[in-house]
């Protein structure tokens, strides 16, 4: 059976008469496809191949909450399993600077309008296929050291890819995050604001899918956008949120270490094309022994 034809079964099973189905491209988790059904409305669709697991059910949560209370654009959820997820159907976004302004509009809002007093998320979402721990934390920096970081030094394929001492490397690294990185209270963040998963409606206005959502750092949003491929046109995003939210000094020299959980993640995956784990390496340097006096990813001595 082909993944097209696995996803229009599955819609059948849930009330959907699928007319045809176009394969998606871009995700590394699901199935997915642009569906259109026999009376010809139109939406979109995934499944999962394997074991039933809640991916779906807490990819339609953070939807809802970052439309409710974030105030963000996402698509509507028509349907909610472990084995499938239906979305009001969207368009590919415009690489303009008008677009990426306009989400920085939206963003900054997400960010500035959902300040709390605790990092996490009432429950554990995903990254990709491997759980993403929201456990609740009041630390900042406890909370992106074990939640973010040292979370992924256990998976097999993260453990081969670094010796001993880059580990060790890693964990100095994550004790001096204080010194390194700023407090800042948390926000709820999207938790994979890249550029794939930025699309639009079909009046052109930016929409967000595919969230990893928690209460975070709001520069964990940023450096996931800023250490991503994406169009040139996005420099006016980061211009604009600049404008609206206000960043602290050295934001920029903090995005690398921020994107830390993502590339230790695309290790964790198997999907280390990127160069991921040399990319880390250069992050940790500093924080390996014998190399003089360490000094922190922003130069701060530790």
């Amino acid at each position: 059976m082909s993944h097209e034809e696995l996803l229009a079964d599955r819609l059948r099973e849930a009330g959907y008469a699928a007319k045809h189905v176009e394969r998606a491209t871009g995700g590394v988790v699901a199935i997915a496809g642009l569906v259109t059904l026999q009376d010809d409305s139109r939406l979109f669709a995934k499944t999962l191949l394997g074991p039933d697991l809640d991916i779906f059910p807490v990819e339609s949560a953070g939807l809802s909450e970052l439309r409710d209370p974030g105030g963000a654009n996402t698509p509507d959820v028509l349907f909610a399993s472990p084995q499938l997820l239906v979305l009001e159907r969207m368009q590919p976004r415009r690489d303009d600077e008008n677009f990426w302004e306009q989400l920085a509009h939206m963003v900054a809002s997400l960010h500035m309008s959902t300040v709390s007093d605790r990092f996490g998320w009432h429950r554990d979402g995903w990254l990709g296929r491997l759980r993403q721990d929201n456990t609740w934390e009041t630390d900042g920096h406890v909370f992106f050291a074990e939640r973010r970081v040292l979370r992924w030094l256990p998976e097999p394929l993260v453990e081969a890819a670094f010796d001993r001492e880059e580990r060790r490397a890693l964990e100095r690294l994550c004790a001096a995050l204080p010194e390194l990185v700023p407090p800042q209270p948390p926000c709820l963040t999207h938790g994979d604001l890249w550029q794939e998963n930025i699309v639009a409606t079909g009046d052109g206005a930016p929409v967000l899918i595919d969230p990893a959502v928690s209460y975070s750092w709001p520069e964990a949003d940023l450096s996931m956008l800023w250490c991503s491929p994406r169009a040139s046109a996005s420099e006016r995003f980061f211009a604009a949120y600049q404008d609206i939210a206000g960043l602290q000094e050295g934001w920029q020299e903090r995005m690398p270490l921020l994107h830390l959980r993502e590339l230790l993640s695309i290790i964790a995956h198997d999907d280390d094309d990127w160069g991921a784990a040399e990319a880390v390496r250069k992050i940790i340097a500093p924080f390996r022994r014998g190399g003089g006096t360490a000094q922190g990813a922003s130069g701060v001595p530790v």
